[in-house]
């Protein structure tokens, strides 16, 4: 599916993750960095005021990066708002564009199972006209997941450096290079609710949308977008 969708004109392949909680503040990440003198930094991180949710949106074939930090909760919501704000901010990029494959692990918050993620990714489906087909890695082969290589990239350039505000995250997510690309990072500052499910008929009316596969139930699913009558 990787190989036709990187062939199809028509079609646009990302990769999505998220990654632990950063806590904001004069800590120590176990990093290095140049200078003449090393950075001063605290060797606990107790009580941090301020946390960020980072997650990411990696195109594997023209190496353009964006990255979405919350103040909140890592949950569905969280990922396909920050879906829609990189559609936002590209959708002038992608003339003729029909249909969007995306690359992820089956964790908690974006799983095959996940009736609010599904919910939210058929009502993105339907305000955009995409075609949406989640293609998931299997158990423990996250690292295949193109933006799994991304992230370990930012996290040796920002490590020996204080990521002591929110202000200083987002400028050093924003200033880190990807295949010679800048990445484009910004702030979902939104309250994320956990625990938010769909159940009964609208359980039902969601499962009749999506077309999952035959052989991978839960690893293959499609999305088609509602036809709009005129």
């Amino acid at each position: 599916m990787n190989r036709l969708a990187d062939t199809d004109p028509e079609t646009i392949r990302i990769s999505i993750d998220t990654k632990a909680t950063i806590n904001v503040g004069e800590y120590s990440r176990g990093g290095r960095s140049r200078g003449l003198k090393s950075v001063k930094a605290l060797d606990h991180d107790m009580c941090p005021k301020v946390k960020l949710v980072p997650g990411g949106i990696l195109e594997p074939v023209t190496g353009r990066s964006f990255l979405f930090f919350g103040t909140s909760y890592k949950t569905s919501d969280f990922i396909v708002d920050g879906l829609q704000l990189w559609l936002k901010e590209r959708k002038q990029e992608f003339g003729g564009l029909k249909q969007l494959v995306i690359n992820m692990d089956n964790g908690p918050e974006c799983s095959g199972r996940r009736t609010q993620f599904l919910l939210r990714l058929i009502k993105f489906s339907d305000e955009t006209g995409l075609c949406i087909r989640i293609i998931y890695y299997p158990p423990y082969h996250s690292k295949y997941n193109s933006i799994e290589r991304y992230w370990a990239g930012l996290e040796k350039s920002w490590n020996g450096y204080l990521l002591d505000t929110v202000d200083t995250v987002i400028r050093r997510a924003g200033n880190f290079l990807w295949k010679g690309l800048r990445t484009s990072a910004r702030l979902l500052d939104g309250v994320y609710e956990k625990g938010i499910k769909v159940c009964g008929d609208e359980k039902v009316e969601l499962e009749q949308r999506l077309q999952r596969s035959t052989t991978l139930h839960w690893w293959d699913i499609t999305i088609q977008p509602k036809a709009v009558n005129l």
